[in-house]
């Protein structure tokens, strides 16, 4: 068996295979190769389940089911996740405190912030690759078929806020969302702007602005008569002492 398995080893990194077609399939990581084409939208794939997972986007297919909910899955393993939160198995446990998770990802988030345990997760440990989704969350194992996307989440564990806001400085994850916020900028410039517009005779005292100069005209009388009862109210004080 050890010579049948030597036979079937890889000629680039030496890893050894039972069967000669495994060893085949293994070779296009190294090579790059393609074979297998989407029908529809042309984009390739190295292995031919990797292209059937990838159809399921075009048809809609979901072929397997919860037996207890009836949710559907395009894959086997996103079911058998699904599954845990009807049995409450949870199968990884912290080598640490104990504590066990229903998900790998969520193990690997307590222990970095509980623990302070840096990445150092075993094959076994990771989560089976989505051929869509290959670039997966460093703490929690997300997956996104973008690497971009993948940055972009782990701004969340790590609290990076790149993105301040010019006028007030509040800072954000994402520029989507600092370009979301200065548009509330602009709508109160806006309304005060309008405002402005609206009511263009101030008074010149206080300030307080008015539609219609008559307006302005009967405030300034408020000030008026204040300043003649200051008046009369200081001559009475002189002539009481």
């Amino acid at each position: 068996m050890d010579s049948e398995k030597k036979k079937n080893s890889c000629q680039i990194c030496g890893k050894t295979f039972r069967r000669a077609y495994c060893r085949d399939i293994h070779m296009r990581t190294h090579t790059g190769e393609k074979p297998y084409s989407c029908d529809i939208c042309g984009k390739s794939f190295s292995r031919r389940d990797q292209k059937v997972i990838h159809m399921r986007i075009h048809t809609g297919e979901r072929p397997y089911s919860c037996e207890i909910c009836g949710k559907s899955f395009a894959q086997a393993g996103d079911k058998q996740a699904h599954l845990r939160i009807h049995s409450g198995e949870k199968p990884y446990s912290c080598e640490i405190c104990g504590k066990s998770f229903s998900h790998v990802g969520n193990k690997n988030v307590h222990k970095r912030t509980l623990h302070n345990e840096e990445k150092s997760l075993s094959v076994v440990e990771m989560k089976e690759e989505d051929p869509e989704k290959p670039h997966s969350c460093d703490v929690c194992g997300r997956a996104f078929a973008r690497v971009g996307d993948r940055n972009k989440h782990m701004k969340i564990h790590t609290g990076v806020k790149p993105y301040a806001c010019d006028l007030c400085g509040r800072a954000f994850t994402r520029s989507s969302h600092k370009i979301r916020h200065m548009e509330t900028h602009k709508d109160k410039n806006k309304t005060m702007n309008s405002e402005q517009t609206e009511k263009p005779y101030a008074c010149d005292i206080c300030g307080k602005s008015f539609t219609r100069s008559g307006h302005k005209s009967r405030h300034m009388k408020t000030h008026e008569d204040k300043n003649e009862q200051w008046i009369v109210n200081k001559m009475w004080i002189v002539e009481e002492t």
